[in-house]
């Protein structure tokens, strides 16, 4: 079976709109560390961000009149990216797009394209100059590129944005002292050559380790003609001055790399004669998310525990010993630990009912998601739109009715508002929790065009912030709680005992395929699937199939996948499901000639033909429009 797990997993407070998975499909017997936390007061604050103006604004489109203080103007919809708070949670860091900036020699010129500022995160409180932001690397040598995912070190003067380190040397960067001349940018090298020539290998999605030693990252990986990715863990070194390999200046080397899997550790999917074996708790990173508060697990977003199911999940950095964070029908990946190490903040498409309509059925063993993983991992997206809402859960996570609480359920609810809980504006990556534990930063965008208007069938509404800009930063104050410094912490090891040493130069290995042939998955409890495994295609048959005794699972599930380029599929779905709980029955069923699905991953634009609807206690789920 030419299934490649490196790529399926790369693409990789209860609401009433849960009341449905809690009665019909909690079925499985668990005893819960903790009972699950009351819901507690949350203010919400949206902060002042720099003047918006036009994307296209022409040179010097950023005038006096679009901001008297020239200190810049943002592209009304053009990129942005929030981040994390500083360290004394007085400030929050952001990636900005600056448009429209005289020409040089103009003081007013360095406040041009991508850069990195510095929010207050007070709005009673301003900079020097009057300004809620402060701009920190306009004016400051560096090569182009993005300052995505901010996340500042404890010492206040460094802050790790994209592939760089902004260093203000002595001084904190929300000083005055620390000006364009006082601060350097160092770029982050991985060196992928024996040799160590070259500028090293791309990686992305970088979160630094609590001990600020250490560094995740992920790279991307091309096997058998199909994109997959890794994650890897490394070591800060910096590097003042470079004997080979570019940037040739100072900067930071990532060494004692290890990539975070092993073909040594069990496949979640494995065969034994005729018997297919789920592995339980299996570690299979697709794409790195960060790390525990205490830093002592790894956080990632992988092979589903059920079927359809997007989840994070959190291996030991020394044991392996995993554990699922989160078991919410809906998808997750964004995702922050608080540094005490007892609360999360997700954003998440539960509520949404974006993806019911594929994972709404629990416990179906995760079969068909050896081809199907690409499309139940992309259908969160419609291009640029997300479908996430912040959510707020303790440390254990998802369990029993608990599925968190919404930290931005204020206001209407209703599309075009403006309010907190305008279902129009989405939010993105990541929420970031302030180093006291008493409060969340999040950031969203509001649904533009193509994703709305035109030819596509859902209402855009003008943005109500101010110059309407698309954009906007939101602080969740938890009133009732008293800041804590966060514990201090031993320096991490650079051994991850289940992982695999990066050898320089190498390339990631290729889990053995599976091969083709009929098995059968017994039920832990009753009953049996009969699995036949096929070229780019699983079919499943369930006889009265049970893990608990409560819940079966009966019909079938037949999916085959094509490979039309390295981000391109097509799937052709055809189910017919029924599940039991006691009296209820739920059903998943495609119409008479199932349901084809093409998307690329890369772009994530949602294109059906015929339908898939899941049915739970009498409530139908139903997949998106075309393109929405």
């Amino acid at each position: 079976m030419r299934v490649s797990l490196a790529s399926l997993l790369f693409l990789l407070a209860a609401t009433t709109e849960s009341l449905s998975i809690r009665d019909n499909v909690q079925g499985l017997s668990v005893k819960w560390p903790s009972p699950p936390p009351k819901p507690e007061p949350i203010s919400l604050t949206k902060l002042l961000l720099p003047p918006a103006i036009a994307d296209d604004a022409p040179v010097g489109g950023c005038d006096e009149k679009a901001n008297p203080r020239g200190t810049g103007c943002l592209g009304r919809t053009a990129y942005f990216q929030g981040g994390g708070f500083s360290p004394d949670g007085d400030h929050v860091f952001a990636e900005v797009n600056f448009v429209g900036a005289p020409a040089a020699p103009h003081p007013a010129s360095i406040y041009n394209g991508s850069q990195l500022i510095l929010v207050k995160a007070n709005n009673s409180k301003t900079f020097p100059n009057g300004d809620s932001w402060k701009c920190l690397t306009c004016g400051v040598p560096h090569e182009e590129g993005m300052f995505d995912n901010p996340q500042a070190f404890l010492d206040g003067k460094r802050v790790l944005a994209g592939l760089r380190i902004v260093d203000c040397g002595q001084y904190d960067l929300s000083s005055t002292k620390c000006t364009r001349e006082t601060t350097n940018v160092y770029p982050i090298r991985w060196n992928t050559s024996p040799d160590g020539s070259g500028r090293g290998g791309d990686i992305r999605e970088l979160r630094l380790h609590p001990d600020n030693v250490h560094l995740g990252f992920n790279a991307f990986s091309v096997a058998n003609g199909k994109l997959g990715q890794n994650g890897y863990f490394s070591r800060l070194s910096f590097n003042p001055s470079p004997d080979t390999g570019f940037p040739s200046g100072p900067r930071y080397d990532l060494i004692n790399v290890t990539r975070l899997e092993n073909l040594a550790n069990p496949a979640p999917v494995e065969v034994k004669g005729d018997k297919i074996i789920l592995t339980p708790n299996p570690i299979t990173v697709g794409e790195f998310r960060g790390f525990s508060g205490d830093g002592k697990e790894v956080v990632w977003i992988g092979y589903p525990a059920e079927s359809s199911n997007i989840d994070a999940f959190a291996t030991d950095l020394t044991t392996g010993a995993t554990r699922r964070l989160t078991s919410h029908p809906e998808y997750v990946d964004p995702i922050d630990i608080s540094r005490h190490d007892n609360w999360m903040a997700i954003m998440d498409t539960r509520g949404t009912d974006r993806n019911m309509w594929l994972s709404g059925m629990r416990y179906i063993p995760p079969l068909t998601d050896l081809v199907t993983t690409s499309l139940t991992s992309s259908v969160r997206n419609n291009g640029r739109r997300r479908f996430f809402r912040p959510y707020l859960l303790d440390r254990y996570g998802d369990r029993g009715d608990y599925f968190g609480q919404r930290i931005n359920d204020q206001g209407s609810g209703k599309g075009g508002s403006g309010d907190f809980n305008d279902p129009e504006w989405n939010g993105r990556a990541d929420p970031r929790w302030s180093f006291d534990g008493t409060k969340i930063v999040y950031w969203e965008e509001q649904t533009i065009s193509p994703a709305c208007g035109g030819q596509n069938p859902l209402p855009c509404y003008p943005s109500k912030e101010r110059d309407g800009i698309a954009q906007r930063m939101v602080v969740a104050t938890l009133t009732s709680r008293k800041p804590s410094p966060p514990p201090k912490l031993k320096t991490a090891s650079d051994v991850v005992p289940w992982g695999e040493p990066y050898v320089i130069g190498s390339q990631p290995p290729i889990r053995p395929e599976l091969p083709q042939g009929n098995y059968t998955l017994k039920g832990q409890k009753s009953g049996y699937a009969k699995v036949q495994l096929l070229d780019e295609a699983v079919n499943v048959d369930y006889f009265g199939f049970s893990d608990d005794g409560k819940v079966f699972l009966n019909g079938t599930e037949r999916v085959k996948s094509e490979t039309i380029n390295l981000s391109t599929f097509h799937i052709d779905w055809y189910s017919d499901l029924t599940q039991t709980i006691g009296k209820v029955v739920n059903t998943k069923k495609t119409g008479p000639g199932g349901l084809q699905v093409e998307m690329d991953f890369m772009l994530n634009i949602f294109v059906a033909n015929g339908t898939l609807v899941t049915e739970l206690d009498g409530k139908k789920y139903f997949q998106p429009q075309n393109y929405t």
